[in-house]
């Protein structure tokens, strides 16, 4: 009898053990699993945030809201500005009176459609709003001055007050900021787009002709931009229409003929013989960047103004 006891405590005591290295097997798994799978969900988050840090801030369609949202406005105020000052420096009659207090209250519209879009997460799009907005609201404080000056200066000698006047000059130097910044996102995506475009391209007076010709289009239109800032000068034509006129001298030979050895040097005759129009980019597109990489924006196209 103590015999078969014994041998059912033994069978009793061995499925106890066998419950028991069971059960610290299936925690030991369980553990082994539980840390696989969080393992496993930390690598796919970390991969996730790594792939949304990679992700550029200027996507084509950054590039393309801010031209819309506030490119456009600003543009359009320019475009009025540059008539009446057109017609002054011509002799037109005009009530300049008149135009420039119309001119302050486009300013002020314009600068509130600037900024009913928020370009903040991308920073050089954000930077290009916040100047062209205080560009906008400067310039209607100065159109507004010009306004009252009209009643007693008439033609050159209100351009002049104009010219002098601070509001003016910082508006300009905002305007040129945020063209700069823009052209500069633009340069930014395009690298994004090919690894072989620099995302950075700094201005050098001493750029010669030779290095020039093999630089990329929207690091060209960036050191154009960059120039026009330098020089603090506004205009109606685009940085991307200054870069045709030079590609063009350069491939005419003109810049051989007149000993010509830097793209400065050649910015500078340009720009001192007013040899660059609004629209001269789209005319060379077909002949000279008919395969470069450009964002698909309004300006780049062959029916820009």
């Amino acid at each position: 009898m103590e015999k078969k006891l014994s041998a059912n405590a033994m069978l009793y005591s061995i499925g106890f053990v066998f419950m028991l290295a069971c059960s610290v097997g299936a925690f030991f798994y369980g553990i082994e699993v539980g840390v696989d799978k969080t393992e496993s969900r930390y690598e796919a988050e970390k991969a996730s945030a790594s792939a949304k840090a990679t992700v550029s801030p200027y996507q084509q369609q950054d590039l393309v809201s801010f031209y819309h949202t506030v490119f456009l406005p600003y543009r359009e105020f320019q475009s009025e500005w540059f008539d009446a000052v057109d017609k002054l420096t011509q002799g037109e009659s005009i009530d300049a009176a008149s135009a420039f207090k119309e001119l302050s209250s486009l300013a002020k519209n314009k600068a509130g459609e600037a900024s009913s879009f928020n370009m903040q997460n991308s920073p050089l799009l954000g930077e290009a709003q916040v100047s062209y907005i205080r560009s906008l609201k400067l310039f209607a404080d100065a159109a507004s001055k010009a306004a009252a000056s009209a009643k007693s200066a008439k033609g050159e000698e209100l351009l002049q007050l104009i010219a002098k006047e601070k509001n003016y000059a910082t508006a300009v130097a905002q305007s040129l900021a945020a063209q700069q910044a823009y052209y500069d996102a633009m340069l930014k995506w395009s690298s994004s787009v090919n690894v072989d475009i620099p995302s950075e391209y700094k201005l050098s007076a001493q750029l010669d002709l030779a290095k020039w010709e093999t630089l990329p289009i929207t690091v060209k239109n960036k050191l154009m931009a960059d120039q026009l800032q330098s020089r603090k000068q506004i205009t109606a034509f685009y940085p991307h229409d200054l870069t045709s006129r030079v590609d063009e001298f350069i491939i005419s030979g003109q810049a051989v003929k007149m000993k010509l050895g830097t793209v400065s040097g050649i910015v500078a005759l340009l720009l001192d013989t007013d040899a660059v129009r609004s629209g001269d980019f789209a005319g060379s597109q077909a002949k000279l960047y008919k395969k470069t990489l450009l964002p698909q924006l309004p300006f780049f196209s062959m029916n820009a103004d």
